[in-house]
């Protein structure tokens, strides 16, 4: 099993990624978008960053890459598809998964750490987690804020494909706790297909030992699942 993490100019968290899927015994290759999609890819990482500046809007220009059509033919094959940070708005400017992610309400640059409860615990990505658990994780973000339309949230809503919303540490979700504006607090969703998933927190960045939490290890075996 190799997991392919998607090299875009201006990604800067794809080794991060690298060392956190090792470190889970998880093999793991970094691929640059130029070079097409590994035939024998078990899981593809969509890692945070800066892809191509966040020209017109953060993710744009590297959905359009044409190895985001690959990655969205190997989704809907059932291979496991991440999208962190930055390859979560990929992942949303190409549809993968559904909404959009903009301008953190504050109009600021935010880094530190959250907590992010489970909404859903029986998806690849969260079934290390008990439904309600919280977790501490990184966020590192301008354009985290995730919005949608209200008919198509009470979708989301409906079929359980919310996976994480920022809370407060005992796990109750408020505006306070809320730190980008998000709508009803998502800081995390499935595609249509629940092997496709993106976050704005960063799980890779909470799972070695030397830099604790570890939180975020238990998404990353989503790969495993």
């Amino acid at each position: 099993m190799t997991v392919a993490i998607v090299q875009f100019g201006g990604s800067n968290c794809d080794r991060d990624a690298e060392q956190a899927l090792s470190h889970l015994g998880i093999d793991a290759e970094l691929v640059w978008h130029e070079d097409g999609l590994p035939d024998d890819a078990s899981g593809v990482v969509l890692p945070g960053g800066f892809s191509y500046g966040d020209y017109l809007r953060a993710g744009a220009i590297a959905a359009n890459s044409p190895i985001v059509g690959e990655v969205r033919e190997a989704a809907e094959a059932g291979t496991p598809v991440l999208g962190v940070c930055n390859g979560a708005q990929i992942g949303s400017e190409s549809r993968l998964t559904p909404g959009a992610f903009t301008t953190n309400a504050s109009a600021r640059f935010q880094c530190e750490h959250v907590h992010v409860r489970v909404e859903n615990a029986d998806t690849p990505w969260t079934q290390a987690y008990d439904e309600g658990a919280v977790l501490e994780l990184p966020i590192a973000h301008g354009e985290g804020r995730f919005e949608i339309t209200d008919d198509r949230m009470a979708a989301l809503n409906d079929e359980d494909r919310v996976l994480f919303r920022y809370c407060d540490a005992d796990g109750t979700v408020s505006d306070e706790a809320n730190p980008n504006g998000s709508t009803e607090n998502v800081a995390g969703v499935a595609g249509e297909r629940e092997n496709v998933a993106v976050l704005m927190p960063h799980p890779e960045r909470a799972s070695l030992p030397d830099v604790a939490p570890t939180d975020g290890q238990g998404i990353l075996h989503g790969f495993e699942n």
